[in-house]
């Protein structure tokens, strides 16, 4: 049963829940079938959130496999979705294409020639030569150029895209490179109007490598990130491995550890960055003395293709770190026995929801024990997870906060990041954690990721269900459990 103070929270969540979606409903309406289908994609989305948390709450403990099983039956669903909201939307289209079509024919009728508007607001700084090239790549079966504006260095071209737009851009890029070489860059993007331009910009304002002296920096934060793992391990041994460099092998074991989780997480990014032909910059490590690390910052050294590959890029790492944590922690749960190294107090397991629950299908009533023994692998992959977790937040260029946007959009990621900073601002009153990362986020990773040069494709529906899974287990691993909930649950 609920305790009175759990009540209005769980009262509170519910309402706000149940808010959003009725707001979400409100919305849609006017769309019609797009706006419907497109809302019940958002229903799919959170019913295995409020499932899950709404059973915990009543003291409905779910296993491992329930959980799964939750998170894939929404993914099958939000997939099947998708497909009816695509075909309902290509419908759409091929009726706004034919009416189209219809205008420029009763234009052609009229035997007045079509005048393409220019608005110079600036002047072009594209030459005039280059520019027509430019003009020439388009066509009334790709992108039908109506009007050109000078922007930064480049141009806007405004029209009407005629086709899918992954295989407009694609046609569009080789002959621009055809006819002009790596001169210039196109872009594909959403204008404030929601409709899509094309954007040229010269291949001299593409990101710039790292020079020198940061590489040299990123050296030195390798070296100092290893310096607070080894530290770190030696808090956990319950001693001061600067005041005590004597005792550097004891630490050195667990040190080691918690580095291959952020090698096995940059490693994922570095994989799939290959795939995708993107250059990244050396990563730069972030040192926190409380957990190890706080990860790394890694750049963009060249133009993202598309949002997919934005999404696959910023989801590998946490993906490959996460996996090794999970299994650290779940070898370790299993080797941990009587009188392993350590001892923990059982409300240890209270402070993650993924953890507590990974520990009680494991260990079963041994978690509620005062002391819990377990092996030093519980430890590494509990670390793991919660720098995995930290870089899954939906904020700025975090990976979190790219997937978000590549999923999402833009627009979408920006209040994430807001509503991110607001969290942590919150929690940091009673956790200096979270202090510590809502000022890195704030002063170094805060802003969005730059354009990919197509913005208007959407990465599929696996990719949204697999974005869905990540802030799930995000969710999971940094949300903790009451001490009520979690004594119903026969945890700690």
């Amino acid at each position: 049963m609920f305790t009175s103070s759990e009540t209005p929270i769980i009262a509170a969540v519910v309402l706000v829940a149940f808010g959003i979606l009725g707001w979400g409903f409100y919305r849609a309406r006017p769309f019609g079938k797009l706006g419907i289908l497109a809302w019940l994609q958002s229903v799919v989305l959170m019913t295995p959130w409020l499932l899950f948390f709404g059973l915990f709450a009543t003291g409905i403990y779910i296993n491992i496999a329930g959980i799964l099983l939750l998170v894939v039956t929404s993914a099958g669903v939000y997939i099947f979705l998708g497909r009816q909201l695509r075909q309902a939307g290509q419908d759409a289209i091929l009726k706004q294409r034919a009416t189209e079509r219809l205008a420029d024919a009763a234009t052609a009728n009229t035997n007045n020639p079509v005048v393409i508007a220019e608005v110079k607001l600036q002047p072009m700084t594209i030459p005039e030569e280059d520019l027509n090239t430019i003009k020439g790549i388009f066509g009334i079966d790709t992108f039908f150029a109506t009007e050109t504006i000078p922007y930064q260095e480049g141009a806007i071209f405004k029209g009407n895209l005629r086709g899918e737009p992954e295989e407009v851009h694609n046609r569009l890029m080789k002959s621009l490179q055809e006819r002009l070489g790596d001169k210039y860059r196109l872009f594909l993007v959403e204008n404030t109007d929601g409709k899509p331009v094309m954007i040229v910009l010269p291949s001299r304002t593409d990101p710039k490598p790292i020079q020198l002296p940061q590489k040299v920096f990123a050296v030195i934060l390798l070296v100092a990130t290893i310096a607070t793992n080894l530290e770190a391990a030696g808090l956990l041994l319950n001693f001061d491995l600067f005041s005590n460099p004597g005792r550097f092998s004891e630490a050195l074991p667990i040190g080691l550890g918690i580095f291959t989780i952020l090698i096995a997480h940059e490693i994922g990014h570095w994989f799939l960055a290959r795939k995708h032909q993107v250059k990244l910059s050396w990563p730069f490590f972030l040192p926190a003395v409380q957990i190890g690390s706080f990860g790394a910052i890694t750049r963009f050294e060249s133009l993202l293709p598309n949002r997919k590959a934005l999404f696959d890029i910023a989801l590998a790492g946490p993906a490959f770190g996460g996996i090794v944590s999970l299994i650290m922690l779940v070898t370790g749960l299993l080797l941990s026995h009587p009188g392993s190294l350590f001892q923990l107090p059982n409300k240890f397991f209270q402070g993650s929801i993924l953890v507590g629950s990974l520990a009680r299908v494991v260990l079963g009533s041994a978690v509620q024990e005062p002391f819990v023994n377990v092996h030093p692998l519980v430890i590494i992959g509990w670390l793991g997870l919660v720098i995995t977790a930290l870089n899954l937040m939906p904020a700025g260029q975090l990976d979190g906060g790219r997937i978000v946007q590549a999923i999402y959009g833009r627009k979408t990621a920006g209040r994430a990041t807001v509503a991110t900073l607001i969290l942590l601002a919150l929690v940091s009153l009673g956790n200096t954690l979270a202090m510590y990362w809502a000022i890195v986020i704030f002063f170094l990773q805060r802003d969005a990721e730059r354009p990919s040069l197509n913005e208007v494709s959407e990465p599929d529906d696996a990719r949204a269900a697999l974005c869905l899974l990540a802030l799930f287990l995000m969710i999971a691993t940094l949300l903790p459990l009451t001490p009520a909930l979690a004594g119903r649950l026969g945890i700690g």
